[in-house]
């Protein structure tokens, strides 16, 4: 499969004494205390809506591979959400080159994982493999263990192109891996509805889910905390931004697996770069921060949130004005959150404030409900980004799902999303008085679609200025 060991320039030989030595003096080293997953009841019946789906048809999804970073050193592995929203396996049992196969049989589909399973010292692989090897990597669980934890029937991923050698009808997740994609060439035209499928099928969150959700978003409270204490250092030392990276890095470290995506920590006008993930700027006492950041579960679940704050623990009248402008911008977002409404009606909802208090600022050249128009929106030349997107193991989840299905569908129970409206006014925005520009801010909580309405899962986290203001001087003493 994908991944195989190549010969490095620096690799030291191995000399034949050694090589026989290595075999022997082991003692048995199986994994004690291995069961099931809490995630078992809801990933079989996640496959069993996959293999109701797609009757007769083998369907295959790949774990996918290391990418390189430069030359030889890879990035962290984490393999593709389908593959993990269907297994359950975890940050630290993810295995790269994994591939999970539905087999049709005459009723639903044989789910089997294929795997790289633990390096046994009866092959020099466990030392010797710089990519797979215990010495090098860590134990892996054997095939054995891993359908105890998992409940699925478990293979040698050696097997699997002689395995797919065949002319049933399959259906492949492409793109993830290579060898798969080449070991079933010449069926692809039906490809596109498995990936459609596997991200519909995401919008809307189970009970698991959902908590796992909420543990996520608790964690990335936790470091937004982290964050603020590290304040004084930051503002201290020469780019501080990366200071306060640091501080939520760990927190993510500690409390789950990692970042579900770069931290965006933007000091003073960095805050009108929307995707500020250099965060090598200064930070100024005076000046608001913008950080944008979640911490990715073990389950690999993400949170996904966004605050403004006062570095100096106080908002100046100008900065107040923007932010409340942002505040009651995403209180319209809520509002139009409920089984039934459209997913745009958030995004339009938010907009019409925004839109308002813009032309009651007199910067707007027109009024409000012209530039809300669908051939106008000048009022979006200070927020350019849409309001909101589905959440969930991807911090853009679910983004092949149709466009009937996500942009212009309907709202659901069980969805979770973000609202996240924002203004930037960029130091050159000569449209705005000077005490306004340079200031950009953003609000983005993670919120659940309920029966009744919506949940703000993130509202543990300040957002009003009075209580930030409160909530930050309480961390600070």
């Amino acid at each position: 499969m994908n991944g195989k060991d190549v010969p490095r320039a620096h690799d030291a030989p191995t000399p034949q004494g050694w090589a026989e030595f290595m075999k022997t003096g082991w003692a048995p080293s199986p994994l004690d205390g291995v069961v099931a997953t809490p995630a078992l009841a809801y990933t079989k019946a996640r496959r069993a809506k996959l293999s109701a789906q797609f009757p007769g048809v083998r369907l295959v999804i790949p774990a996918g591979s290391f990418k390189t970073r430069s030359n030889d050193t890879d990035y962290r592995f984490r393999a593709h959400s389908a593959y993990l929203w269907l297994t359950g396996i975890t940050a630290s049992d993810a295995v790269p080159d994994s591939v999970l196969v539905l087999e049709p049989t005459a009723n639903g589909h044989e789910s089997l994982l294929f795997i790289h399973p633990r390096s046994n010292r009866d092959t020099d692989e466990f030392y010797r493999s710089a990519r797979h090897g215990e010495f090098w990597v860590g134990r892996r669980m054997t095939l054995e263990e891993t359908e105890t934890k998992y409940g699925i029937t478990v293979r040698q991923v050696d097997d699997l192109v002689k395995f797919l050698d065949s002319e049933i009808d399959t259906y492949v997740l492409r793109g993830e891996d290579s060898d798969v994609d080449s070991a079933v060439k010449d069926r692809k035209k039906k490809d596109p509805e498995l990936a459609q499928w596997l991200s519909q099928a995401r919008l809307i969150k189970d009970s698991f889910e959902i908590a796992e959700m909420q543990a996520a978003v608790d964690s990335t409270n936790l470091g937004f905390a982290d964050m603020v204490r590290v304040f004084p250092a930051a503002t201290a030392t020469k780019r501080g931004e990366r200071i306060i990276e640091a501080a939520f890095f760990g927190r993510a470290r500690i409390e789950g697996n990692e970042l579900g995506y770069d931290s965006i920590v933007a000091s003073g006008s960095h805050a009108c770069i929307l995707h500020w993930i250099r965060n090598d700027g200064d930070v100024t006492p005076g000046d608001l921060i913008l950080i944008d950041a979640g911490v990715e579960m073990d389950s690999h679940y993400t949170a996904d949130i966004t605050r403004t704050l006062p570095i100096n623990g106080k908002f100046t009248e100008a900065q107040r004005k923007i932010y409340m402008l942002v505040y009651e911008a995403q209180r319209a977002g809520y509002a139009a959150i409920k089984p039934g409404a459209k997913f745009a009606d958030i995004n339009r909802a938010s907009q019409e404030v925004l839109a308002k208090g813009l032309e009651e600022m007199g910067v707007l050249p027109i009024s409000a409900e012209e530039s809300m128009q669908p051939d106008s929106g000048l009022h979006r030349r200070w927020t350019v980004h849409g309001v909101s997107h589905m959440l969930g193991m991807d911090v853009h989840d679910c983004a092949q799902a149709r466009k009937d299905q996500y942009l212009e569908g309907t709202l659901e129970a069980g969805m979770i999303l973000t609202v996240e409206p924002g203004l930037y006014i960029h130091p050159d925005d000569l449209l705005f008085p000077a005490e306004y520009r340079g200031i950009g801010v953003r609000i983005e909580d993670d919120v659940l679609v309920t029966e009744t309405g919506c949940r703000v899962l993130s509202s543990g986290l300040p957002s009003h200025p009075d209580e930030i203001e409160v909530w930050m001087s309480n961390l600070k003493n």
